[in-house]
């Protein structure tokens, strides 16, 4: 897998194009259309990484859910700041930011799935470039913690083969590109407190609550 963005001069960095006629999410029209007017002079870009996004509806608000052709590399909460984020995927990726045609269905539907309890493992593709170092180890151990079931920072922390980095599990959690699908949600403080997360301790709640019910029903 390539974790290393294209090496694309920044002023053709954001280049957006639409991809389809679906009608764009509440709040970014403005923004997209002043992406548009900011880059319409560049037609052809060389090297660049085309990243498609589209936004799905979710218990936790909306997503907004981005992939490369590697595979999905950003999901975000509406917390975050959806056309931010999408500046910052750009910068990051070095890429052309497009509009979802059928490249996000399965991503859509999978998560859509997840939350109706129809599904406990994502079996997705991911393009991993924007997780580095220690963040990436312990982000790709985080899916072995069962679905239902939490961990604390300090057993990630050792799990992921460095027992005294406890504060530094907790910002790889926190800088987690890829919530709900990579559970970060899954780690907790040691006296089992949920702790701060990406999308808001509302939306953390709602994400162990979830899998708590679901699995505890299962049991019964």
């Amino acid at each position: 897998m390539n974790d290393t963005a294209p090496d694309v001069d920044a002023a053709v960095q954001h280049r957006l194009v639409e991809a389809t006629d679906t009608e764009p999410g509440p709040g970014l029209d403005a923004h997209l259309d002043l992406l548009r007017g900011r880059l319409a002079d560049q037609a052809a870009v060389v090297g660049t990484v085309d990243v498609f996004w589209r936004t799905v509806p979710s218990p936790v608000g909306l997503l907004l859910l981005c992939s490369t052709d590697v595979g999905l590399v950003r999901v975000a909460f509406e917390v975050e700041d959806h056309d931010a984020v999408l500046d910052r995927v750009a910068e990051q990726v070095g890429s052309r930011v497009l509009r979802s045609g059928r490249q996000l269905d399965e991503v859509a539907v999978e998560i859509d799935q997840y939350f109706a309890g129809r599904r406990r493992d994502f079996d997705l593709v991911l393009d991993r470039r924007l997780s580095r170092g220690f963040q990436r180890t312990v982000l790709e151990h985080l899916p072995e913690i069962p679905y239902g079931e939490t961990a604390s920072y300090a057993r990630v922390a050792t799990a992921s083969g460095s027992p005294r980095a406890v504060r530094a599990v907790g910002t790889a959690c926190a800088t987690n590109p890829l919530p709900v699908v990579v559970p970060c949600h899954r780690v907790v403080r040691s006296d089992g407190t949920p702790g701060r997360y990406r999308g808001g301790e509302a939306a953390k709640a709602v994400l162990l609550g979830l899998e708590s019910q679901l699995s505890a029903g299962a049991r019964s």
